[in-house]
């Protein structure tokens, strides 16, 4: 399955106010794992962009200004997206500035029912703690490198990250894999292609059987005794 990560900046919180998008950065997965094709550009305005903006994005007016307006990159984007599910966070937030840009144009909007917003994911998983991209990162032990600054498409390389450790982590299901002829195979990363290998059997020894069961007894009231 195709995803698209995706993330914006803007120069304030809503396009009613007069406000605009100043750069899109998307992350393509296939099942929820990054292929290494991205998408990003910065936008002008064409308007200032204020203070508080800045010290947000590190983005100013007069960088922003030789870059192309909207209308330049709306093809290359849709391109981009095509028709696959979006993941956000906060989707109305970005949603909303995509689509006043849409709309100017006279283009079909993106429907909210598209967007799978990692924000409401992060409520309701952990309902009363804090559920910013920061938070998360912290959360999930995510290396913010030298990030003083939000960048739409360092946010959505990031976003990766936790959308997968929202859905569960790298292992989505309990039960492994497996393929008709025998054990899992293992999926390789080659270039942005995906090549399955047969999966490696690995024997276990007496001697690493019993320390285990002997570490297994050390634990109290597990779980498994309960069924």
């Amino acid at each position: 399955m195709r995803e698209i990560i995706l993330d914006t900046e803007t120069t304030g919180l809503s396009p009613n106010d007069g406000h605009r998008i100043i750069e899109i950065g998307c992350v393509e997965l296939f099942n929820c794992v990054p292929t290494g094709r991205t998408f990003q550009c910065y936008i002008n305005p064409e308007r200032d962009v204020p203070p508080q903006s800045t010290a947000i994005t590190g983005l100013t007016t007069e960088f922003l200004k030789p870059f192309p307006v909207f209308s330049k990159v709306v093809d290359d984007f849709l391109d981009f997206i095509q028709d696959d599910q979006l993941v956000i966070h906060n989707a109305k937030f970005d949603l909303t500035f995509l689509n006043f840009e849409l709309s100017r144009l006279g283009l079909a909007v993106l429907p909210q029912s598209r967007a799978v917003d990692t924000l409401l994911i992060a409520r309701q998983k952990f309902p009363g703690s804090p559920a910013s991209l920061d938070a998360l990162c912290k959360r999930f032990n995510v290396d913010l490198g030298k990030r003083n600054k939000h960048g739409a498409l360092l946010d959505s390389e990031l976003l990766a990250i936790v959308y997968l450790e929202l859905l569960g982590g790298r292992q989505r299901t309990l039960a492994m894999e497996s393929s008709r002829d025998g054990p899992a195979a293992e999926t390789v990363e080659i270039g942005t292609k995906h090549v399955k290998r047969a999966a490696r059997i690995f024997e276990i020894f007496d001697e690493e059987a019993k320390a285990h069961k002997e570490f297994l007894g050390q634990i109290k009231n597990p779980l498994w005794s309960q069924y």
